[in-house]
């Protein structure tokens, strides 16, 4: 890319740490220019345009989608590949069973030799970041070294990027070192490691967002959770949302879930027409950290500055809001396209597709138009219910974590833990079952424990120490609950409406916060029951909401069996604390009768 010398050689001289950082990655990939990018929209137009003229980005319809344009990946590089990721320490146990590991040493011989010469011909852009608000103490920072234009312009939407980044590193005196190259997008070489003890990351092969946009999962969750547990707070993969009654008082709810249980459509909820007066904020759709404050209250900010979203599903009905914050300057990947040159994609109620996401006539016997994973990337403050409070620097205070899991029978439409140390269990003990859609084998019970099971940077067993420490400096811990919207009859059809009518479950979940909610004690938490929750204006089958509060305790029984047998494969590990809790509750779940 083309750029003004004194632009390169000012920002060039702001760090000396990171200058000789990126000379020395220049010396082993063989760069033809190196950028340093300051983060402007110029710089941010004049590289889309560079794209659009090299025909690697596509420009969608200007009247109806101004701003956006459509990004093809490789065929063979559409997601994030968890097998060929790994966590280097050097002893193996601290990467534990919940992840891939290799000697450091290894590795990063390993990845140098696919680095070696690897930008001959290309630009070699250094990419400064912050996650966080630049003028927050909870926000790190990194530099992401690439050859990728694409993820420039993702990370300038997804971070605080550029030359404020740069200073914010230079006050700081430290930043995570992220390494990134394309290569030559063959899956055999292709690999993400990461040095948590060196704060480094090294991605080679990808050029897919999860891969290669080393400051979402890879620093904000791999690296940050391991920075987290040495300084004393939680990274998370968690939602952050904030539910404003009309009184004006606000709570702010931190909530985890995996994959394809509704965690975007949560963080951008809009209540249902008889909750009038009732508003919703979304302070983060997908990662929180989370912060021991001097009042005794753990507060949150959200590390990114937008959202790199599934696209598929996404309309006017089931979440409106991302609906309309995507109709302009979004960059869309592996969509299909209309005649008139729209986006389009599974779930859409307008519109025909004419090319898939490969850039081919659509035909329906080669698959959906838009692929399963196909993505978007927006700026947050294009979400009409965004937060501004999702700049400030002392994050948010939470009221109550949420866990939840797809759960056919077991788990009923919400519960609360008795107190920090049985919620540590509840979030440990997350689950979803298998779909139809996921795999040949339906209903098979996933483990994936706060839903951090691909993203954790350590043990879990050390993680679920460091979680109840943590627990443990609050004088007022959120409230910690477990919600399932996924509960079915014995036809398989959904027992709860979910999307915009969760609010009412949220509603009851805040009224417990308060100390003013309602419920009954079983041997599982507390739960409403059916009269605790608002059903006003609400269409539910007769008996549907006392099936959905039902708790049987045959199931629970091997419930908790298949989660002492996971917590098992981590051993000596696991704190002591949590065993003894694991215990209680197989004790109360044998001898209720409820």
């Amino acid at each position: 890319m083309a750029t003004a010398p004194q632009l390169v050689t000012s920002l060039a001289t702001m760090n000396r740490d990171v200058s000789a950082w990126v000379e020395s990655v220049a010396k082993l990939t063989l760069p033809n220019l190196v950028y340093w990018c300051d983060g402007s929209p110029a710089e941010f137009q004049a590289l889309q345009r560079e794209l659009i003229a090299a025909k690697e980005l596509l420009p969608l319809n200007p009247q109806s989608f101004p701003g956006c344009v459509l990004s093809r990946s490789n065929p063979s590089d559409v997601a994030r590949v968890e097998h060929l990721t790994y966590v280097c320490t050097r002893n193996k146990e601290d990467a534990g069973p919940n992840n891939h590991w290799i000697d450091p040493a290894q590795a990063h011989a390993q990845m140098d030799a696919l680095f070696a010469g690897c930008m001959k011909g290309r630009t070699l852009y250094v990419v400064p970041y912050c996650m966080g608000p630049i003028d927050s103490p909870f926000s790190r920072c990194g530099v992401e070294i690439t050859d990728s234009a694409y993820v420039v312009l993702n990370m300038q939407l997804m971070t605080r990027m550029g030359r404020t980044a740069l200073e914010r590193i230079t006050l700081d005196g430290k930043f995570v070192r992220g390494l990134h190259s394309t290569g030559d997008l063959d899956p055999k070489r292709r690999f993400i490691m990461h040095f948590p003890e060196e704060l480094s990351i090294k991605s080679f092969g990808s050029g897919y967002g999860g891969n290669a946009l080393l400051g979402k999962k890879c620093h904000a969750l791999r690296i940050a959770s391991w920075q987290a547990r040495t300084e004393g707070w939680l990274a998370e993969h968690m939602l952050i949302v904030g539910i404003e009654n009309p009184e004006g008082e606000i709570h702010y709810l931190a909530c985890a879930f995996p994959s394809a249980c509704g965690k975007t459509n949560l963080a951008m909820l809009i209540p249902p027409a008889s909750y009038q007066g009732w508003k919703v904020w979304t302070v983060g759709d997908d990662i929180a950290w989370l912060h021991p404050g001097k009042d005794g209250r753990l507060y949150a900010i959200n590390p990114e500055s937008g959202y790199f979203g599934v696209v598929p599903g996404t309309n006017a009905k089931t979440n409106r809001n991302a609906y309309n914050m995507i109709r302009h300057d979004t960059i869309f990947t592996n969509v299909g396209l209309t005649a008139d040159n729209q986006p389009w994609w599974e779930g859409l109620t307008e519109g025909t597709p004419v090319t898939d996401w490969q850039g081919r006539p659509y035909d329906p016997v080669n698959g959906p138009a838009a692929h399963a994973n196909s993505r978007f990337t927006v700026a947050a403050t294009q979400n009409p219910s965004y937060s501004k409070l999702a700049d400030a620097p002392g994050g948010v205070p939470i009221s109550a974590i949420i866990f939840g899991g797809r759960r056919r029978t077991l788990a009923p439409l919400v519960y609360q833990a008795r107190n920090w140390l049985h919620g540590v269990l509840v979030g440990a003990g997350v689950a979803s079952e298998t779909t139809a859609a996921a795999t040949d084998a339906i209903g098979v019970v996933r483990r994936d424990p706060m839903a951090m099971k691909p993203f954790a940077g350590y043990n879990f067993g050390d993680y679920w120490s460091h979680w109840i420490d943590v627990g443990a400096k609050l004088k007022s811990p959120p409230q910690i609950f477990h919600v399932n919207w996924f509960r079915q009859n014995a036809a398989g059809k959904f027992l709860w409406p979910g999307f915009g009518e969760n609010m009412r479950v949220l509603r009851w979940v805040i009224d417990r916060c308060k100390g003013t909610g309602k419920a009954r004690e079983t041997a599982i938490g507390h739960l409403p029951n059916s009269t605790d929750l608002d059903l006003q204006g609400l269409d539910i089958a007769p008996g549907a909401l006392d099936e959905l509060l039902a708790v049987s305790p045959k199931l629970w029984r091997d419930e908790f069996a298949g989660i002492e047998k996971y917590l098992s494969e981590f051993g000596g590990r696991v704190p002591q604390a949590l065993k003894a809790e694991l215990e209680n509750a197989l004790a109360r779940v044998h001898s209720s009768q409820a």
